[in-house]
């Protein structure tokens, strides 16, 4: 595909002056646990009061991580910028064990192509992603969340930062009401 002059949105929400920053791969179980929760968090928070940033951390033991973290930041690329970058992620999400390797090693993923990832990722989310899979643009956001994580000393998901801080007691088993807490926002 040619140079393209379009530009990824920001996966960020709210408008707050505290900041939580969640660094997810999406096809990890307590990353999903983690980002099912987000739109309540922000509803019981208010989104004058905290903006939350998702943060994409590939994982090389999630065997189609940098595929599928690819088709999400394309997703940011298109009509809906963020919005449709979400509704990719929940499909991923949703069918979770579609995107992923028995045991991290095994099952019929094996069998698998990127192509068969991303067709399946769009017949789940009804997002067209191929051809915005192919933005070379896409490559610089790829790796800013990468070197983003790296920089902050990010090495699994999911990790939670507030206002620039590492949270190492948050956890994804955690409740909306106790993460509150942890934001000062309860």
């Amino acid at each position: 595909m040619k140079q393209s002059s379009v530009q990824a949105d920001a996966l960020s929400w709210g408008h707050g002056p505290r900041t939580f920053e969640v660094f997810l791969e999406p096809t990890c179980p307590f990353s999903v646990r983690a980002f099912n929760k987000l739109d309540e968090l922000l509803a019981q928070a208010g989104e004058d009061r905290l903006t939350i940033k998702i943060r994409l951390q590939s994982q090389p033991w999630h065997m189609y991580s940098p595929v599928i973290v690819r088709c999400i930041l394309a997703a940011s690329m298109l009509e809906g910028g963020k919005d449709t970058a979400k509704a990719v992620m929940a499909a991923v999400a949703a069918h979770r064990e579609e995107f992923e390797f028995e045991h991290h090693a095994g099952g019929p993923n094996l069998d698998a192509t990127p192509n068969d990832i991303i067709a399946r990722l769009e017949r789940y989310s009804g997002v067209a992603l191929s051809e915005a899979f192919a933005i070379q643009e896409l490559e610089h956001v790829i790796k800013w969340h990468c070197k983003y994580s790296r920089q902050n000393g990010i090495h699994v998901s999911p990790t939670f930062m507030i206002d620039g801080l590492i949270q190492p007691n948050m956890g994804s088993g955690d409740s909306v009401a106790e993460w509150l807490s942890q934001l000062q926002l309860a």
